[in-house]
């Protein structure tokens, strides 16, 4: 079950409040409720303290001073104090007038320890007790010090309190805590709701203006105001997605577009080369080179489809890799072979100086496609009676192989494009059907699959470069 932002930030302050009262009114009440019992129990005690000095023994009966027997406490009928004296022989020796015929429950204690109860009177009314077990003092004794050295004369004293008011007064401090709590947990919830809704508002603004961008609209950004440093975050990052979306929606569209103009120029050139030879009855010879022409219009117009494909299987990952380990210097001869008559016809010389002992473990086919096109870049942009140089040198983890080239005339924003699809220096595109710009981004596409990187860069004196980072040992992936 999926909760809105706005239920799951209620439901979050108001459960911390609860938890934050309920462990508040918790201490108040134990602390309040500790302190009234603590001073009811103290004042009881002292009033046990005093029965039991002023007991004493005469003529094995016992007597109480007249002034203890007056104190307010045994006299006041509303809030009454009781007590009980039992003798040595567990016989009733004295009691507070106020009982009546009602005894006290008994508690049995050590000698002069006070030890705590509660009870409950004839009329069900709750009360606070303390026993005692004390010696009292003998009449003929002047010493109010004196106790006899035995415990046979022991009485047992217990002096009760009606505690109702007590009990009262924390039950009306709980449910004063409660129904504070209630109030203040209602009242939190009113203040977060309309705190919430008012932080909440600025993605409300953000979500309109989402909803109101539309795919030929990606132009707009989102331009809300007054809104929380967090959520600028938020904003900013979906303003560099729809700068993302824009620039992969005109790429798409400049894709469609190259790639629509790439294939109507050779299909333009194919249908009137076959028009023309339709017009009227040639010889053999004719009919040859006409369908030679075409044969190389197709051959080119294929390469552009088979490039295509593996670009978009790779953008799908679903092209799988073989690895070996491959002798790098022998992988740029063997690629370099295609292209050394063209070469020759333009003066250009090719110097692999790659040693030997370079290695690296990678797909050889689709490493041999990658070498393949950047070579052969090379040599068709190369000035005549040129220079075209590969070398390599290892690189912490990894192989680089730099293929350079002089007679570059390409401007350093132009070679930050080179890798991109169909882009060519030939803005007029005079050399279509002959290159539509697929060779390099197909080379950066197939080293970035394999685990490497792709740079270009143009070196004093017009030295083109390419460079090619490749791991040195594979990391056993596979694009399936």
């Amino acid at each position: 079950m999926t909760f809105s932002l706005r239920a799951r930030l209620l439901t979050g302050i108001i459960a911390g409040m609860i938890l934050l009262l309920t462990v508040f009114s918790l201490l108040i009440y134990g602390i309040i409720s500790s302190a009234l019992v603590k001073q009811f129990d103290t004042s009881l005690a002292s009033v046990t303290r005093i029965l039991a000095a002023s007991a004493e023994l005469d003529n094995e009966e016992i007597e109480l001073e007249f002034e203890v027997q007056q104190m307010s406490e045994f006299q006041n009928a509303e809030h009454p104090t009781y007590y009980q004296i039992w003798g040595p022989d567990d016989t009733t020796a004295a009691k507070s007038p106020l009982l009546g015929t009602e005894d006290l429950s008994r508690i049995e204690s050590p000698l002069n320890t006070l030890v705590l109860g509660t009870s409950r009177n004839i009329n069900g009314r709750p009360l606070r007790t303390i026993g005692l077990k004390f010696l009292p003092r003998l009449a003929e004794s002047n010493d109010k010090d004196y106790r006899p050295p035995t415990n046979e004369k022991a009485l047992t004293l217990v002096v009760a309190r009606d505690a109702g008011d007590l009990y009262g007064q924390l039950r009306f401090l709980r449910w004063l805590l409660l129904t504070a709590s209630a109030a203040v947990t209602a009242l939190s919830l009113l203040i977060a709701a309309v705190i919430v809704r008012q932080g909440l508002r600025p993605l409300n603004a953000i979500a309109a203006e989402i909803a109101s961008i539309k795919e030929d609209s990606l132009t707009t950004r989102i331009t809300a105001e007054h809104v929380p440093t967090e959520i600028i975050q938020i904003k900013n990052r979906l303003n560099e997605l729809l700068s993302r979306l824009e620039a992969s929606f005109n790429r798409e569209r400049r894709f469609n577009a190259d790639v629509a103009h790439e294939l109507r120029t050779p299909l333009a050139g194919l249908r009137s080369t076959i028009e023309v030879t339709l017009a009227r009855t040639r010889d053999n010879d004719e009919y040859k080179k006409v369908l030679s022409d075409c044969h190389a219009i197709v051959e080119n117009m294929q390469t552009m489809v088979n490039n295509l494909l593996t670009l978009a299987k790779l953008d799908a990952q679903q092209i799988s890799f073989h690895t070996e380990q491959i002798q790098l210097a022998e992988l740029a001869n063997s690629c370099w072979r295609p292209f050394s008559d063209k070469a020759l016809e333009r003066k250009i010389t090719f110097d692999n100086t790659i040693e030997p002992e370079f290695t690296c473990e990678s797909d050889r086919r689709n490493l041999s496609i990658v070498l393949s096109n950047v070579l052969d870049n090379a040599v068709e942009y190369a000035d005549e009676g040129g220079q075209i140089r590969t070398t390599a040198r290892r690189i912490d983890d990894s192989v680089e192989v730099a293929v350079s080239n002089t007679g570059c005339r390409l401007t350093s924003e132009q070679v930050s494009q080179i890798f991109d699809c169909f882009w060519r220096h030939d803005s007029s595109r005079s050399d279509t059907g002959t290159h539509c710009g697929l060779g390099l981004a197909l080379v950066q596409r197939l080293v970035r699959a394999l685990g490497g990187n792709t740079f270009a860069e143009i070196q004093p004196g017009g030295m083109f470069v390419v460079r090619l980072i490749l791991p040195a040992r594979a990391k056993r992936r596979k694009i399936l």
